[in-house]
C-alpha cells in the first residue's frame, strides 16, 4: 500500500492540436509558455522525486495539446525519457491526455511498451450540437471507439468534460454524464467553461454571443454530475480548473464561473441537498433547531462557505438555530441530524 499518489506534470503545451477550439489556450491554461525541452523535463522529474518521500505512487503526466498527435519521432522521445525513470524504479508509470480521434491499435501498443498506464481522452461534451460549436473537431463515435479501445488495451481510461459551453445546458451535461457512466471511465474530470483570454470564445463574449452560465448555476450542475459518478464508484479526480497566477479573475480568466475553491463549493453543494431531502424525510422542518453530526473532515462543507448552507437551512425551513458537530465514530461523509 502506497502512502500518496504524486504526479509529476509535464506540459507540452499545444503541441499535436490542429484544432482551435473556441475557449483554448492551453499556454494559459497550463502556465506553460516555453517549449519543453529534455534538460527542463529531467530537471522537473527530478525536482519532485527530490521530494516525493518514501513509499509513494508517481506518475509522469503529460498534459497539454493532445499527446498522441505529436510527431511521432517527439512522442517517443518524451516516452524513453519518462521511461527510463520506470527502469530506475524511481517512477511507478505514465499517463497523458490526447483527443479521443487520435486513438488508434498502433498508437496504444506503443505507449503500453514505454509504461503508460492511463490515458485521459478530452471529450468535453458528448453533444452533436456543442461539439459543433466549439469547434472541437471529432465525434461522439470517436469517443466511443477509442475508449472502447484504450480499455480493451488494458489502460486505465480517463473522460475529460465541460459544462456551459457554447450550445450546452444542463439537460445536455446530466446527460453528457450518463454516457460517460456507460463508458465506466476510471477517472473524470470537470471543467465549468471559463472565457480565457486571446480565445475566439473572448471575442464571442465581447461581441454579445456568448454568455458564461452563473457560478451559482456552475457549482449546482457540477454537484448533480458528482453525485451521479459518485453513486457509480467513478472517481471524480478534479472539479474546475486549478488556479494559477493566470487563471484567475482579472488575469487571464476574462469571465465565467472561476472560483479557487470551485471544487469545495460543489461538494458542499451536494451535501446541502442531502440534507434538505432528510429534513423533509424525516420531518424536521417542524424543529426549532436542528444539530448536524459529521466526521471532523467534512464539517466545513456541511456549513459552506461563509456559512452558506446554515444560512440557506434557516432560511428555508425557518430554523432558529443550526448547529453542526464532529462525531468521532462517523468515518465518511454520512451525517447525522437531530
Amino acid at each position: 500500500m502506497y502512502s500518496k499518489h504524486i504526479i509529476i506534470p509535464i506540459f507540452v503545451p499545444h503541441k499535436g492540436c490542429p484544432y482551435d477550439c473556441i475557449y483554448c489556450n492551453q499556454k494559459t491554461i497550463s502556465g506553460q509558455h516555453d517549449e519543453t525541452s529534455e534538460e527542463n523535463i529531467k530537471k522537473t522529474i527530478e525536482d519532485h522525486l527530490a521530494t516525493s518521500g518514501d513509499n509513494a505512487y508517481v506518475e509522469i503526466g503529460f498534459y497539454g495539446g493532445s499527446f498522441t498527435g505529436i510527431e511521432k519521432e517527439l512522442q517517443i522521445k518524451l516516452l524513453k525519457i519518462a521511461n527510463h525513470y520506470i527502469k530506475d524504479n524511481l517512477v511507478n508509470a505514465i499517463r497523458l491526455s490526447t483527443r479521443p480521434d487520435y486513438i488508434n491499435t498502433e498508437i496504444l501498443k506503443y505507449l503500453q511498451y514505454y509504461g503508460v498506464k492511463t490515458i485521459e481522452l478530452g471529450v468535453q461534451s458528448l453533444d452533436n450540437e456543442v461539439l459543433t460549436k466549439t469547434c472541437r473537431g471529432h465525434s461522439i463515435d470517436d469517443v466511443i471507439t477509442s475508449s472502447h479501445l484504450i480499455k480493451e488495451f488494458g489502460f486505465d481510461l480517463g473522460i475529460q468534460t465541460m459544462i456551459g459551453l457554447p450550445g450546452d445546458d444542463r439537460e445536455k451535461a446530466l446527460h453528457t454524464a450518463e454516457r460517460v457512466i456507460e463508458l465506466v471511465p476510471k477517472i473524470v474530470r470537470i471543467y465549468p467553461t471559463l472565457v480565457i483570454r486571446d480565445t475566439y470564445l473572448e471575442k464571442m463574449y465581447n461581441s454579445g454571443l456568448y454568455t458564461p452560465i452563473s457560478l451559482d448555476e456552475a457549482v449546482d450542475i457540477c454537484s448533480e454530475l458528482l453525485n451521479m459518478y459518485k453513486r457509480k464508484s467513478i472517481n471524480v479526480i478534479r472539479i474546475g480548473l486549478q488556479a494559477t497566477e493566470s487563471i484567475n479573475l482579472n488575469n487571464d480568466v476574462v469571465a465565467g464561473p472561476f472560483h479557487p475553491a470551485f471544487r469545495q463549493l460543489v461538494e458542499s453543494r451536494l451535501i446541502l441537498k442531502e440534507i434538505v431531502q432528510c429534513i423533509v424525510k424525516n420531518k424536521l422542518n417542524d424543529k426549532n433547531e436542528i444539530t448536524i453530526y459529521t466526521d471532523h473532515r467534512f464539517i466545513s462543507n456541511v456549513i459552506g462557505q461563509n456559512k452558506y448552507n446554515i444560512k440557506y437551512l434557516k432560511t428555508k425551513f425557518n430554523f432558529n438555530e443550526v448547529k453542526v458537530r464532529a462525531d468521532t465514530n462517523m468515518k465518511s461523509e454520512n451525517f447525522l441530524i437531530e
